[in-house]
């Protein structure tokens, strides 16, 4: 059976703490006028949720329109900006040595489902050399809807139809979120450790595997072709 890898990137293979909210106050006062004085939950959510949230706390209309506006605009400041990334930023342990182990294998593909825009996740990526093995054009991503699980039915179906063929699918990441996306559709769920949640909250949300880091190469691969 192929396998159809989804990463999750913030908190899962890197981790650049603080810089989307420093984007997302630029982009607000530039589309809006307003300070950013409501600031949404982040972790495991998607840019379509938090935007949402966010005009909607500042007395907005979410409209498409303003939608679209605000998420032009981030993406504007990200890539004026994302030469901070390294500075700011760091790629989590094991993270490369796990793209590379899983991209030697004929039977697995790589991609994501983020609640990035796909712009800005090649940002976040490209700063840490952690781009080259995943393959973008398949990716579920937080343009898509402000439900995490259809992030993961996207992924999938972009995938099917580029290499025609049906996939077990792994997800991986770092939140509760993940993990309830994964299961929704009956795919693998491995929850990793490196966030804000604890290796019990991925547990108890259902993980199928429970990592506390990616730092050991034998084991993520163990535990995404399920050996």
């Amino acid at each position: 059976m192929n396998t159809l890898v989804l990463w999750d990137i913030d908190l899962t293979l890197i981790d650049a703490r603080g810089l989307g909210h420093e984007w997302y106050r630029t982009a607000f006062r530039v589309t809006s006028g307003l300070d950013l004085v409501h600031v949404p939950s982040f972790p495991g959510r998607t840019e379509r949720a938090i935007t949402r949230e966010l005009l909607t706390a500042h007395d907005l209309e979410p409209t498409e329109e303003l939608v679209a506006r605000l998420h032009a605009e981030l993406i504007d400041v990200a890539t004026r900006e994302r030469d901070l990334l390294p500075a700011r930023g760091h790629a989590l342990p094991g993270a490369l040595a796990a793209l590379e182990a899983l991209a030697e294998r004929e039977d697995v593909v790589q991609s994501l489902v983020t609640g990035n825009l796909v712009e800005i996740a090649r940002h976040k990526l490209a700063a840490f050399g952690l781009d080259g093995h995943l393959d973008f054009e398949i990716g579920g991503y937080g343009s898509v809807s402000e439900h995490r699980p259809a992030l993961v039915l996207e992924a999938v179906r972009l995938a099917t139809a580029k290499h025609a063929r049906e996939f077990r699918a792994v997800v991986i990441g770092d939140t509760p979120h993940d993990v309830d996306a994964a299961l929704h559709h009956g795919a693998v769920a491995i929850g990793v450790a490196t966030g804000r949640s604890s290796v019990a909250d991925l547990r108890e949300a259902g993980a199928h595997v429970v990592l506390a880091d990616l730092s050991d190469t034998a084991t993520v691969l163990d535990a995404v072709l399920n050996r």
